[in-house]
């Protein structure tokens, strides 16, 4: 049985596009009598089972080689597409973790939007999202991985714009789409550049030509720097990075994949290119300078925010951050790890502060405290959240900073103090939500906010105890090194990075400090508080230039083109009048203009024979 399951883990996304399929007859309203809860509950029952076919696959795949499976699509002209699928211990991993982080979205979904009147087009969606996200993690061809990311671009935009009814939420998902469309655009580029020079499109052949590739140095760093967009659009990286906090304003159960698997899927392509992009110095280095630049920058702006989903956003694209240095060093099994231990956590917290929201109407944490008492098991959940993401060990993210600490420790040392400095202020970040939120006195926003109904505890809970038990689950997967080989140093610099942050955070935001908190300078705060004014930076760049090149399209639209054809419709109309005016209805003058006629086009089509000789005898 589990082997038959193995052989066709490849059907897995089927499961959630034929669960999205079967809950579209509520989307429109087509299904009436029932209401749209059954949307729902058949997306439930289809990822439930897409869990489970994952789950015993995976004990099947574990300690195997990797299969390939290979469907053929089209092939034509010299071009064959096939679709390559990779059945290992890694893409099957991943299935159940999307799988099951879905699932538990969907629970909470069901309480989250209990009354919402868009329950079915949001089931139908997330269905859309997880089968894309499965084809994705399954997919060894870079052809199908863009069109599957573009089809993760198009359900971002549908589901962030879900209460198309509000200005905000349709600006959100306009600007989110617009924003992963550019990234997507060079990521295009880079794949079609990238066929002429390898001549394949597969990922296990891609590895193999990079080997023994000889290539011009400009043209695989074009190529490179081309692939390496779409994944910092994904991954919401500088200056791609303004697109997940538009996002925002979408369903809080949406957000719990954004910020834990969708903005994963960058880092996975990311990963899978990492033979490609290596041909190029210039090109890790990139990659090192944008997470670097992501890492601290989104960190110190994630402290200085004050709207709760803003404040996790920049987390995210700070962990991304983190993501690209490994990949852009070569340590693709820290890569890996971090992505994994970031989704767990990641997804947590939303679960946590999406209850608070839900029914305290507010996203403002300056509004909001007090909530220990009333809600401890989402204070918990969120503690657990906090510590499962900074290097606190024994938990899963400490190993994971370990092991890309540890891979830098002797090549590269000042990343060390990089990935150490965004452990610390993430310490910080999450330490004075948590104070703001939970702790101080209550306030009229939270005055009566008791603890959320069952649907929203029950997969806050499972997941809660998931993230406490991982390091068991990668200890006996062995994935986790030995104490004894640990390099104590970094490990205590973790240790105490990770201690000082939250002891700040603590400190300032659960003691007697004055609230709101202000620096010595005030245009430091201001730069933090308005995203080092990168909104500002785009609207003043990008938007005003393509404003002014539309401007521009337009007057020659209207003068230039229309201007020929009017001038040409009032030549016609002015030749037309003149010819009514002189028309006398004499044959003789119809015959003799004729041959006029006739006469100047000979002259006209015979000049280059005639016209030489006579301007010789002229002259």
């Amino acid at each position: 049985m589990a082997q038959f399951l193995l052989e066709t883990v490849w059907l897995v996304p089927l499961y959630a596009l034929i669960g999205g399929l079967l809950a579209v007859p509520w989307s429109p309203g087509i299904i009436r009598k029932t209401g749209p809860r059954p949307a729902g509950y058949v997306n439930l029952v289809m990822t439930f089972l897409a869990f489970v076919h994952s789950a015993i696959a995976l004990q099947a795949t574990w300690n195997h080689p990797p299969q390939e499976v290979f469907i053929h699509w089209l092939s034509t002209a010299g071009l064959d597409l096939t679709i390559a699928v990779e059945i290992s211990s890694i893409s099957v991993g991943a299935l159940v973790v999307i799988t099951g982080l879905n699932l538990l979205a969907q629970i909470y979904a069901i309480g989250y939007m209990e009354m919402d009147w868009g329950w079915g087009r949001f089931y139908s969606l997330l269905g859309l999202f997880e089968a894309g996200l499965c084809a994705l993690a399954l997919c060894n061809n870079l052809f199908f991985s863009y069109v599957i990311l573009e089809v993760l671009t198009l359900g971002t935009y549908l589901l962030v714009g879900l209460w198309f009814s509000q200005p905000l939420v349709v600006t959100g998902a306009r600007d989110a789409f617009l924003t992963k469309r550019v990234g997507d655009l060079f990521l295009l580029i880079g794949v079609l550049g990238l066929w002429p020079l390898a001549g394949t499109w597969d990922y296990n052949e891609l590895a193999v030509w990079a080997k023994t590739a000889e290539v011009d140095p400009t043209v695989i760093t074009l190529v490179g720097l081309a692939l390496i967009a779409g994944p910092m659009g994904k991954c919401a990286q500088f200056p791609l990075h303004l697109w997940l906090d538009e996002a925002m304003e979408g369903p809080v159960p949406s957000t719990i994949l954004r910020n834990s698997v969708v903005v994963a899927s960058g880092a996975w392509v990311l990963i899978k290119l990492q033979p490609v992009l290596t041909l190029s110095p210039l090109v890790s280095t990139v990659m090192v300078a944008i997470g670097s630049v992501t890492a601290i920058g989104a960190s110190l702006i994630a402290i200085a925010q004050i709207d709760v989903k803003r404040c996790q956003s920049y987390s995210v694209s700070a962990y991304m951050g983190l993501v690209f240095i490994a990949v852009g060093t070569q340590q693709d099994d820290a890569a890996l790890l971090l992505v994994l231990t970031h989704a767990l956590s990641a997804a947590l917290l939303v679960m946590s502060t999406g209850g608070v929201i839900w029914n305290s109407i507010s996203q403002d944490i300056t509004q909001l405290g007090g909530l220990w008492s009333r809600r401890p098991i989402s204070g918990l959940a969120f503690i657990i959240g906090t510590l499962g993401l900074i290097g606190f060990p024994p938990l899963g993210s400490f190993w994971a900073l370990m092991e890309l600490a540890d891979g830098l420790w002797e090549t590269q040392p000042w990343l060390v103090g990089i990935v150490i400095a965004v452990n610390a202020l993430t310490a910080v970040s999450l330490a004075r939500e948590f104070g703001l939120i939970f702790g101080g006195k209550a306030k009229q926003m939270s005055e009566r906010s008791p603890e959320v109904h069952w649907p929203m505890v029950l997969p806050m809970v499972i997941l809660f105890g998931f993230v406490l038990h991982l390091p068991l689950v990668l200890q006996s997967l062995s994935l986790l090194p030995d104490w004894a080989n640990l390099n104590k140093d970094v490990a205590l610099l973790l240790i105490w990075s990770s201690i000082f942050g939250c002891s700040v955070g603590g400190v300032i935001y659960l003691g007697n400090i004055p609230k709101p908190v202000r620096l010595p300078w005030k245009g430091l705060q201001d730069l933090l508080a308005y995203d080092f004014y990168t909104p500002k930076l785009y609207r003043l760049t990008i938007i005003f230039s393509v404003a002014q090149l539309a401007k521009f399209a337009d007057m020659v639209d209207r003068f230039v083109v229309d201007g020929i054809v009017n001038f040409v419709g009032l030549f016609s109309l002015l030749g037309g009048e003149g010819l009514k005016y002189s028309t006398s209805g004499q044959t003789q003058t119809y015959a003799f203009t004729v041959l006029l006629g006739i006469g100047l086009l000979g002259a006209w089509v015979t000049w280059p024979y005639w016209g030489v000789q006579f301007l010789e005898l002229m002259f």
